[in-house]
Parts: C-alpha cells; structure tokens; sequence
C-alpha cells in the first residue's frame, strides 16, 4: 500500500476553500502523516505599512479556523500533526515548488482555482502540474460520502521503455491505496484505436477486403487488453479491479468515462522527457487535463527534474 508522510496543502487563506482542505486532512488522517498548511499571498502594498503584520496575522487566523471548522465537519478524533506557514510571493507557484523541494514533502494537495465552466485548471495549477517534482492533487469538491467515492486510474500499456512502465506501475499501486481507503472500487481505464481503419475499408485504391481489416483491428484489440492485463498483473495490486477498455482517443474518451461514471478522483502520469528540466506535456495529457470536472491526483515519471531551482 502507497503510504505518504509528508503532506503540503496550499491555500489562499480564504474561507471557501473546504472542500480541498477536506481532502488533504482526511488523506493526513488516513495515512498518519504531517501536514502543513501553506497560506500563499500577494505582497502587501507599500502604502499602508502599518497594517502588514496585522494582515498576515488574519490570513493564519483564517487558516486556522478553517482547519479547525474542518475538523469538526470530518468529526476528526485522532490527532493530525498540522503546522502553517504564510508565503508572501507574487510568482507562488516558483516558491510553492522550493518550498516543497526544501522540505521534501512527497505530495502537494490544492484546492484547483475555480473555474465557470467547472472543468479544466488555471495558470497557477498548470505551472505546479508542468513543473512540481512530487505528485499534485489539485480537489474540487466531493459531495459522496468517503465510502462512496469513486477512484479512476488511467494507463497506456503501449510504451514499453521501463521509465514509462514504472510509471504505470506507480500509478496503479497509488490508486488502489486510495480506493481502499474509498470506495474499495479502482476503476481502470485504457484507451485503443486502430487508425485508418474506416479509410482502409473506403479506399477504391488498396481494395483489403473488409473481413481482413476486421481481424487485423479485432487483434489489434485483443494485443492491447492482454498488455493492460499484463500491466495490471505485474503491478501487483489486488482488490475489486475493473478494466474499462475503450476504444477512441484517451483525450476524448477519459473524460467523458469520467462524466458517465461520476468519477470523483482521476490518478493520470504526465508526459515528460526524463533527466531534461522541466517538464513537456503531450497534447493528450493536456487535453485530458482540461476537459476534466474531477479532483486530479498527477504523477511524474521516475528522472523527472523540475526546471525550478531550490537556490
């Protein structure tokens, strides 16, 4: 089972943020582990000098009364290890990412910026998706009660270099640690396709009959299951496993799987080239990422170095 120790929870100090502060307080409490609360602001203008300490001071008063409305709302009664600590930055995200590095948290939890249409991120939790090191959960909120939240991994069994295969064995372990702690239900998804197909089946040029193009997609389909069973298997994780494998292009497909089913919590890699600074999304991961209504869990592949500097 995936265990985290050592959790950061960014916030803006406000109080309409509860629905992220839930989260990362009931994952502290699963997995017995310390949690900071790290308070981001904007730098106090200049002209009122005399009212900076008293507004920093209301932005940790903030906090703590959220944290503490919290408590009482997840009827917390074991102790969770909390700490918090105001940064006053106008590039958050730069000093979120060394803070973290600093203090070797192994994961970033945030309330995702809101947004009108309710799906997608914004500038800040795209910076900390491109360049955080340590995985990202960026929350929306999750009216289910915990027992009845829905967890979703999404996979590619097609790359076989072993940074990529790790990846998806990391992604696998994590999201099945989260749905025991759930649901107890993983929801994995794959996606497949066979290009061309309906232009091999109309070209008057090629003329392959359709009976042949049938089987060769029909293996194709079967090739790309028995690799996603084979991931599966060689990850380890046991449990209540169901294997979602859907034909079309994942950029589509996930997140109307997760529309249909109601997923409440989307485990995904990111694309990044390993042991070059920063990191490069592939236009599907960005695709996904940005048509999803869902709390995010996002990790990187094992080499990844984030083009932020902790000097």
């Amino acid at each position: 089972m995936h265990h985290f120790q050592n959790l950061l929870y960014v916030s803006h100090g406000t109080n309409e943020e509860t629905a992220g502060l839930k989260q990362a307080l009931s994952l502290a409490r699963n997995n017995n582990a310390a949690l900071e609360v790290l308070v981001i602001a904007p730098e106090f203008p200049q002209d009122f000098p005399d009212h900076k300490k008293k507004f920093e001071e209301s932005l940790i008063a903030q906090a703590q009364s959220s944290i503490d409305s919290t408590r009482d709302a997840l009827k917390l009664e074991e102790p969770v290890n909390i700490s918090i600590q105001l940064l006053v930055n106008q590039k958050p995200a730069i000093k979120i990412i060394q803070h973290a590095i600093q203090q070797d948290y192994d994961l970033i939890i945030k309330e995702a910026e809101p947004q009108d249409n309710k799906s997608g991120f914004k500038a800040l939790d795209m910076e900390l998706l491109r360049k955080s090191p340590m995985p990202l959960w960026l929350c929306r909120p999750i009216k289910h009660h915990r027992q009845d939240i829905q967890v979703a991994v999404a996979i590619d069994p097609i790359n076989d270099e072993p940074v990529s295969v790790s990846l998806s064995e990391d992604l696998l372990e994590l999201s099945r640690s989260l749905s025991d702690s759930c649901s107890g239900e993983l929801q994995i998804i794959s996606c497949w396709d066979y290009p061309l197909e309906t232009e091999l089946k109309n070209n008057v040029f090629i003329k392959i009959p359709d009976d042949q193009i049938v089987q060769k997609v029909e293996k194709a389909r079967q090739n790309h299951l028995l690799q996603v069973e084979r991931l599966v298997e060689k990850s380890g994780i046991t449990g209540t496993n169901s294997i979602h494998h859907i034909r079309g292009k994942a950029d589509l497909k996930i997140p109307e799987f997760v529309n249909k089913q109601r997923i409440d919590i989307l485990v995904m890699g990111t694309v990044a080239r390993t042991g070059i600074p920063g990191l490069i999304f592939g236009n599907t991961a960005e695709n996904i990422i940005q048509n999803l209504p869902c709390s995010l869990l996002a990790l990187k592949p094992k080499g990844f170095v984030s083009p932020v500097s902790t000097k």
